[in-house]
């Protein structure tokens, strides 16, 4: 499978103050499928890279059964099904508790495909909200990448100081879950 164009990426950096993002939790929903058919399975995966190589291949991927070597990036609750009653997903972050070998944080929501092609336009109902605290930084419902299969969603970078900062990253791709968490940290193509 190949990757789409960009859809929608970039914007002013966020971070809370000088001292930069702290705790982020990512929140994912969707409606469950009818009942007739397979459920629809979406997954929050996040990605992190080296200072040395920030575009290169992921240090390690984190998803539904993988948690950060250090526990600073974890699932706090994970559905296979979307439930319908609200967020049913969601991933935390404790940048500030990062290696200082980490330098930017990747956070996507993939479908699954094991029961046939879907994309975000089949799923009724999707969004997703990045949160620091009760300050919301991103929320979107997908539409811009409606034919998507998976998507990136947000971009933590440190900077110059070394605090987190974060960046809307809403671009789409024609992938599977796994094929998805190899590439959703490349550069956009131009």
């Amino acid at each position: 499978m190949s990757r789409r164009g960009l859809e929608r990426e970039g914007g002013k950096p966020v971070s809370s103050d000088a001292k930069g993002l702290k705790r982020v939790d990512v929140r994912l929903k969707w409606d469950p499928s009818p009942w007739d058919r397979p459920p629809h399975h979406l997954d929050i995966i996040a990605t992190t890279y080296a200072a040395d190589a920030p575009h290169g291949r992921p240090v390690y991927v984190v998803q539904f059964d993988k948690r950060s070597p250090d526990g600073t990036i974890n699932m706090s609750r994970h559905s296979r099904t979307g439930q319908g009653f609200g967020f049913v997903e969601e991933m935390t972050f404790e940048l500030d508790r990062l290696s200082p070998s980490i330098a930017r944080v990747i956070v996507g929501v993939a479908i699954h495909q094991d029961n046939g092609h879907k994309t975000f336009d089949d799923v009724s109902n999707t969004g997703v909200v990045v949160a620091e605290g009760y300050r919301e930084l991103l929320t979107d419902g997908f539409e811009r990448v409606a034919g998507a299969t998976a998507a990136t969603v947000a971009e933590f970078t440190r900077n110059a100081s070394g605090a987190w900062e974060f960046r809307e990253a809403v671009r789409g791709f024609d992938s599977d879950p796994v094929l998805f968490a190899t590439e959703m940290g490349s550069a956009p193509r131009p």
